[in-house]
């Protein structure tokens, strides 16, 4: 049994692999699964095209017993719906799906934009990163809306705009990482709040590159501090000979000119990245040995804690999901044991964006990735992504983050990128 924000559904697989959906029409709430008679459920097929969640959380509810029964109840006068129900639970009035936590979609002003990166070409393990972005975006529907740190339901009257997935036909790597540099600096103005849904970790230097004209940036990535959950240091010269590998993502933003790059999480690198570490007085780690530790492990949360909270200036937020543990995130492409529990990448967020004198001005989750077993990890994902616009909400509200220039709307143009493919490879300093 699965849940729409609350309200009982079932799903279903059919002989046939044609997935059914499966929702109590008159059912007992106590009753238990083995005790529900087939009558009391009404099947649909997924080709049906029925918003199947919309419908359960938007429909009507059963008087007798209180539970939503979704549509198959509508034209029974004895069980029309009272009229704000469905917001009484903070349910938006309107479901769309595709878009992020299936809100509608804004008039023309923006205040954050969700940006689906399908972008996979350096995957070295598990696939199907470019299928995370729109997985993240189906699971986000079946998100509570209500978020307890912000104290309000999402989107606490904000604008949220779920831009159309890029698309990347470039021929080589380099032309893609250079189309996803010009896709992101539209968003990247200081207007709006850009939220990034990878793909894989390459996504990180493009991101970089584009918040360059940033007014907080102003040209100089120096100013910038990247934090980063991750499981991997991603701090590697190259992986099979490419520079520009997931594995390098971190590298090739501090060869950028980022001024700081704050890690948590780590427990897989190279004995180069170890080096790297030690000799790059930018580089500041916490490795999950240490905060993860029965014995120790809090006393160093509460230093990361600390570090964040001492944070001035423009931040971006890189969060891998494989930074937790891998019961979280089973699907994501690199896997790691021993990693943070959820509520850890839960403080980590809030404490970024609730430092007083810095300012978040950007944020992805990448190496999303989603299988036939479970939902769990576009759901987690999902989640911190929920998590991370409340979290830019909140700073909104008391002052830590305003627009740095006029409204742009919906359609926008930047400047083109060229960085990627005439850069000569890059080389460690």
């Amino acid at each position: 049994m699965t849940s729409s924000r609350g309200k009982q559904h079932w799903r279903a697989t059919s002989p046939a692999d044609t997935l059914l959906y499966c929702h109590p029409t008159h059912i007992d709430p106590s009753a238990k699964f083995h005790e529900i008679k087939p009558e009391t459920l009404k099947i649909h097929k997924q080709s049906d095209k029925i918003d199947h969640a919309h419908q359960v959380r938007t429909g009507p509810k059963d008087p007798s017993t209180g539970i939503y029964c979704g549509p198959d109840c509508i034209n029974n006068p004895q069980q029309q719906p009272q009229e704000d129900d469905h917001r009484a639970h903070g349910v938006s009035d309107e479901y769309v799906e595709g878009n992020f936590l299936g809100l509608p979609e804004p008039g023309d002003r923006v205040d954050v934009v969700v940006l689906p990166l399908p972008y996979e070409l350096t995957t070295s393990y598990g696939q199907g990163t470019a299928d995370g972005p729109a997985a993240c975006l189906a699971a986000s529907g079946q998100v509570e809306l209500f978020d307890e740190h912000l104290g309000a339901d999402l989107p606490a009257g904000s604008s949220i705009h779920t831009e159309q997935a890029w698309s990347g036909e470039g021929p080589t790597l380099r032309s893609q990482l250079d189309e996803l540099g010009t896709h992101l600096a539209p968003w990247c103005s200081g207007d709006v709040f850009p939220l990034a849904l990878g793909g894989e970790h390459g996504i990180l230097p493009p991101f970089i590159w584009a918040l360059q004209n940033h007014p907080l940036i102003d040209g100089d990535l120096g100013r910038l501090t990247v934090v980063q959950i991750d499981a991997h240091a991603d701090l590697r010269s190259e992986l099979d000979g490419e520079v520009y590998s997931h594995a390098c993502a971190a590298s090739r933003s501090l060869d950028l000119g980022i001024g700081r790059l704050l890690q948590v999480g780590v427990r897989a690198y190279s004995k180069e990245e170890a080096e790297r570490i030690e000799d790059d007085d930018r580089i500041t780690t916490f490795f999950a040995k240490q905060t993860q530790s029965q014995n120790t492990g809090a006393d160093a949360w509460q230093r990361w804690l600390e570090v964040l909270s001492d944070l001035s200036g423009p931040v971006h937020l890189t969060i891998d999901i494989d930074g937790l543990d891998a019961s979280l995130v089973p699907a994501t492409g690199t896997p790691v044991p021993g990693g943070l529990a959820f509520w850890q990448a839960v403080e980590t967020i809030e404490t970024v964006f609730g430092a007083k004198n810095a300012t978040v001005i950007s944020a992805d989750l990448n190496e999303i990735a989603t299988n036939d077993h479970s939902p769990v990890t576009e759901f987690t994902a999902a989640m911190l992504a929920a998590k991370t616009m409340a979290g830019h909400l909140k700073a909104r509200a008391e002052g830590r983050w305003s627009a740095t220039c006029e409204e742009r709307g919906k359609v926008r143009t930047g400047p083109a990128c060229d960085y990627f493919s005439k850069t000569d490879s890059p080389s460690q300093p």
